[in-house]
């Protein structure tokens, strides 16, 4: 993991191997000139006054996320200087937007790769830029090369993997006041924060091979005791004693069963109690509805639902927050054998109602639904679940925005306006009534599937059935933004991305403040 240091020394002075500065596009509606960034004075005085017009020069136009690099002149300790672009700057005495702040410092990080320290002078004019510089930095920073040649234990002593290069060493903030508790604050709040959501991108990028129902349970075990979480790993003859028929349906194909695991970080001082539920299917094939070839290979994300909810769970505990975080994973392999379940099948599931499976693939809302019912059964103040549950969310919102349903609008809209707030793109969903009839079984209480059109909003409507009465319950369906298959942008790299955690840990931070929504 990268190191984050609020640094004393001055842009000039640092001993690094680059420094990184702001550059915009002038405020001025008929200027294409560029313009330096706040942070970057000292640098610009070792130009001479010139550095603008040297980026100019050499084709910087401010965009957002472009990077152009110079070589350092005399009187900068470090030898390159990086400037990286901020979009449009603000009007006069306006601030830089805290998301274009995160994704610069994202890009600038990610482009060190291999090197062991560097500035970033970026704008900072509040605690909250600081916050989101350094956010942004960690999160960009990150690299995962655990299976490569050179990092792999099981490789040849001294092998190298071509192009393989670590994570940028350390981020040196500069700009902030070390001593001034709430920056320090800040600084301890980005370091937890993108540690963890590191953490869920490794468990998303890490092949179903290592990566399974009970070796996730022990990752999960493991933070318990690192961090004072409560853990509870229910698994086949626990799941088979207490009922969880979905759950059981789902991994009975796989020759590695199931778990249901349970994370409670407590605080003393609580007075509100936040329950999530993740999807954790370490590897869908689909089952006997088997997928057609091209939309197996990247499959083993399909738990990154699980993978936000324990890393917002530890995050809470690292943070101390003033609020109590319940976290359900909902474990499971999903794969086609002699025993797996056939599309006709009824389950039995937690709650007592009974499903038939219409399709094997749509075997993530049937682990949510035992899950949430059990979280359901602690009463909580709010519940929220998290999945990569149906391609016909991305079909509706594309790759980089996840949908939000629920049964309460202002719970809804609160949710919403979190995610925009921590720089993540969602969209508020409906949950039409009529779309209900569709899933009507002859056989059972209800099927999972009905209509295809429409086919994000009945997954939500399957997952409402199970939720207990009177309980604000939000559903976040992450299937496009929780793993990027494209080039890296921003802080965002290509694989896992740690989707919904800021968002999650946001809304813990508010409910321990009182404000739920």
């Amino acid at each position: 993991m990268t190191a984050l240091t609020l640094s004393t020394a001055g842009a000039a002075t640092l001993r690094a191997d680059a420094l990184v500065v702001g550059v915009a596009k002038s405020a001025g509606s008929k200027s294409a000139d560029v313009v330096l960034a706040p942070g970057a004075e000292a640098v610009d005085k070792a130009f001479g006054g010139k550095l603008a017009a040297v980026l100019s020069t050499l084709g910087a136009s401010g965009a957002e996320g472009e990077l152009t690099k110079v070589p350092a002149p005399d009187g900068l300790k470090a030898p390159v200087v990086i400037a990286v672009g901020l979009g449009k700057a603000p009007e006069k005495d306006g601030a830089y937007d805290a998301e274009a702040l995160r994704r610069a410092a994202g890009a600038a990080a990610r482009s060190l790769a291999g090197a062991k320290k560097a500035g970033f002078a970026l704008p900072i004019g509040s605690v909250e830029d600081a916050e989101a510089i350094a956010e942004g930095a960690l999160l960009g920073a990150y690299a995962f090369i655990a299976y490569q040649a050179g990092e792999n234990k099981l490789a040849p002593k001294g092998a190298k993997a071509a192009g393989a290069k670590p994570a940028l060493a350390e981020v040196a903030l500069l700009g902030a006041k070390p001593r001034d508790k709430a920056f320090k604050a800040a600084a301890d709040r980005a370091i937890a924060l993108a540690e963890e959501i590191n953490r869920a991108r490794d468990l998303v990028n890490t092949p179903p091979n290592d990566l399974y129902p009970e070796s996730f349970a022990a990752v999960a075990t493991a933070a318990g005791k690192e961090h004072g979480i409560k853990v509870q790993v229910l698994d086949e003859k626990a799941l088979v004693k207490g009922g969880y028929g979905g759950i059981l349906g789902v991994g009975q194909g796989a020759t590695r069963g199931p778990r249901l695991v349970k994370l409670a970080y407590t605080h003393p001082k609580a007075e509100k109690t936040l329950a999530l539920v993740g999807k954790g299917i370490t590897y869908d094939s689909g089952g006997i509805s088997l997928k057609p070839a091209g939309h197996n290979e990247t499959m083993k994300c399909d738990m990154a639902g699980a993978a936000a909810v324990f890393a917002t769970v530890v995050t809470a505990a690292r943070l101390g927050l003033r609020v109590n975080v319940t976290g359900w994973l909902a474990l499971a392999e999903n794969m086609p054998s002699g025993s797996a379940t056939r599309p006709g099948d009824v389950l039995r599931m937690y709650s007592g109602k009974t499903v038939e499976v219409l399709n094997t693939d749509a075997e993530g809302r049937l682990v949510m639904a035992d899950a949430l019912t059990r979280a359901s059964e602690d009463n909580p103040d709010a519940l929220v679940d998290v999945a990569t549950l149906t391609g016909a969310m991305v079909l509706a919102l594309g790759n980089r925005t996840f949908g939000i349903m629920s049964n309460d609008d202002a719970f809804r809209t609160s949710i919403h306006e979190i995610a925009e707030e921590v720089g993540e793109a969602s969209w508020p969903m409906p949950l039409p009534a009529d779309l209900r009839k569709g899933m009507d079984s002859p056989t059972a209480d209800i099927a999972n599937m009905g209509e295809r059109m429409g086919g994000g909003l009945v997954a939500g409507l399957f997952l409402k059935e199970f939720v207990g009465e009177g309980i604000a319950w939000a559903h976040l369906d992450i299937a496009g933004p929780a793993f990027h298959e494209g080039a890296p942008y921003g802080y965002t790299p290509k694989g896992g991305t740690g989707s919904a955690v800021r968002t999650l840990v946001k809304l813990a931070e508010r409910t321990a403040d009182g404000d739920l929504g």
